[in-house]
């Protein structure tokens, strides 16, 4: 019981710190694409897209890869 309330404390602390930093890359965003420079905002719209992703490919592997064992096992 002490350490499942020990990593509740430690995800609600982490979360506050976490959402606090949306705030600091939107407005460096911003900054940079005022100025001109969209380098950076495209750099981490391929990171998010890459964070979107692999997910999505891990699930399929997984899928694919459980199909084929069971299909093979009948």
């Amino acid at each position: 019981m002490k350490k499942l309330l020990l990593i509740a404390l430690f995800f609600i602390v982490t979360v506050q710190a976490v959402s606090a930093q949306c705030a600091m890359c939107r407005s460096t965003l911003e900054n940079n694409l005022s100025n001109g420079d969209p380098g950076i905002a495209a750099g981490i719209n391929t990171g998010i897209l890459y964070l979107l992703a692999l997910p999505y490919l891990a699930a399929m592997v997984i899928g694919y890869l459980w199909f084929k064992s069971t299909r093979h096992a009948r």
